[in-house]
């Protein structure tokens, strides 16, 4: 991924949690909750694309028969 476009993929990332953030009215507990859960994804997907995590690979949802 070109770094362009990683860096637009963050920005636009950051601009919908701030649009979530100002204008969705919710618990502050469970905007915390989301904002963290964003930011943990965020960077777990960012050191799998840069080689750092490779726990991601392997992540298997449901049976394989």
């Amino acid at each position: 991924m070109p770094l362009i476009q990683l860096v637009l993929l963050l920005i636009v990332v950051g601009v919908l949690l701030w649009l979530m953030n100002a204008y969705i009215p919710m618990d502050p507990k469970i905007n915390k909750i989301i904002n963290i859960v964003v930011i943990v994804v965020v960077v777990l997907w960012l050191l799998s694309l840069f080689g750092l995590f490779a726990g991601l690979n392997n992540i298997q949802v449901g049976r394989i028969r």
